[in-house]
């Protein structure tokens, strides 16, 4: 509950906090560590299938091959989603990659790496194909041309920086409405 207490005091008394934690041991202890937080909620489960309602911010504090529909579609106009890209090579499941920053906007989401990062795994967040081309598209070193998510069907084209049938990473800017 490190990140959840310090979410709540972020947020304040008038904010609320919903933590989500896929182990339910790790879960319990949240809930008991941060029992005197009135402004906070532990779930155990999957965060990537949970919908713990709107949101103005959405830390995902595991690495993960893709953003989740239900991150994307909780966020509130406004809301920001801080999510670790990483890719695996290794048999734990840890891996490196780098941090996107993805903001609701009116028409769509942007998006930009933000930093480096070397995170455990993200459970419910993998992908074995897109590790592979996330592994790919990192190797270009033309991350910093990422601008948006795309979530509406369309073909691969060379604005995809990384493209799939639920998403795309892409170069082109948000074309606000």
């Amino acid at each position: 509950g490190y990140y959840t207490a310090i979410m709540a005091e972020v947020v304040g008394r008038e904010g609320h906090v919903s933590a989500i934690e896929v182990d339910t041991q790790l879960a319990a202890r949240a809930r008991d560590n941060l029992n005197d937080f009135s402004n906070v909620k532990v779930i155990g489960g999957d965060g990537g299938e949970i919908n713990a309602g709107p949101a103005d911010a959405i830390l995902v504090n595991a690495g993960a091959t893709h953003p989740r529909p239900v991150w994307l579609g909780s966020l509130l106009p406004g809301g920001r989603l801080i999510l670790p890209l990483t890719v695996t090579d290794d048999a734990d499941g840890s891996g490196g990659g780098r941090v996107l920053k993805v903001t609701r906007q009116t028409g769509g989401f942007t998006a930009s790496f933000v930093s480096g990062v070397g995170i455990f795994s993200c459970v419910g967040g993998r992908d074995a194909e897109l590790n592979q081309r996330l592994k790919e598209a990192f190797e270009r070193d033309d991350w910093k041309s990422v601008q948006s998510i795309r979530r509406e069907p369309h073909d691969l084209a060379d604005t995809c920086w990384l493209h799939s049938r639920d998403f795309c990473l892409s170069k082109l800017p948000l074309i606000k409405e």
